[in-house]
């Protein structure tokens, strides 16, 4: 075999390798309940993994769990624990606290310990980089996070011209997933998501569909 030959067989072989590399998924590591080490393609967030994808393609899961066995007792209670916070995170953002409390009973029914399976935290389910973006230091403190949900809401409403149906789907799943699809994302997540709160909310004023 000629040098030329053999230098061109390990360049194209070189490059083979550093193409599949890039292209190789990141691998993650955590420990089982035994002890061992397991790999898998997506982190683990709250004992659950976590795939952006899923995120991406079907909007942001609600934290289900924190709703288990729950009375309406129960929901009528925890919903009180954070009245007063929720009607100054309204007042203070110029948000329905009718609405604000749709969205909480939705998101974790009012668990500020709830995280979801793509890692949304807290009482109204912040994303950690949202939160970020808005001075949200702590998302389990429960009056950090409701005024940091509050203050999104009014944003994403003020951005889809106070339509609380596309407001709340940009809530869900992402302003640019509403731009993009130009209404309602159609992520079975997304679409039960802005039904269920709207079915809890009463508006008190005329609401835009």
């Amino acid at each position: 075999m000629k040098w030329s030959t053999l230098i061109s067989i390990t360049g194209a072989l070189s490059i083979c390798l550093i193409s599949a590399a890039k292209a190789a998924p990141p691998v993650y590591s955590h420990q089982d309940a035994s002890g061992g080490v397991v790999f898998s393609d997506a982190p683990l967030v709250n004992g659950q993994m976590v795939r952006t994808s899923y995120q991406a393609d079907y909007g942001r899961p609600v934290a289900k769990t924190s709703c288990n066995g729950l009375s309406a007792a129960d929901m009528a209670a925890r919903a009180k624990t954070f009245e007063q916070t929720i009607l100054s995170a309204g007042l203070k953002h110029d948000v329905d606290v009718e609405l604000i409390k749709a969205i909480a009973q939705v998101e974790s029914c009012f668990d500020q310990n709830a995280v979801s399976r793509v890692g949304a935290q807290g009482v109204m389910q912040l994303m950690p980089g949202t939160a970020k973006e808005l001075g949200v230091v702590d998302s389990f403190n429960a009056a950090q996070n409701i005024d940091g949900g509050a203050a999104y809401m009014a944003k994403m409403l003020k951005r889809f011209d106070q339509n609380h149906k596309l407001a709340l789907a940009a809530y869900n799943a992402g302003p640019g997933a509403v731009e993009k699809h130009k209404g309602i994302p159609p992520y079975p997540e997304t679409e039960r998501y802005v039904e269920k709160v709207l079915k809890l909310y009463s508006p008190t004023k005329k609401q835009k569909s």
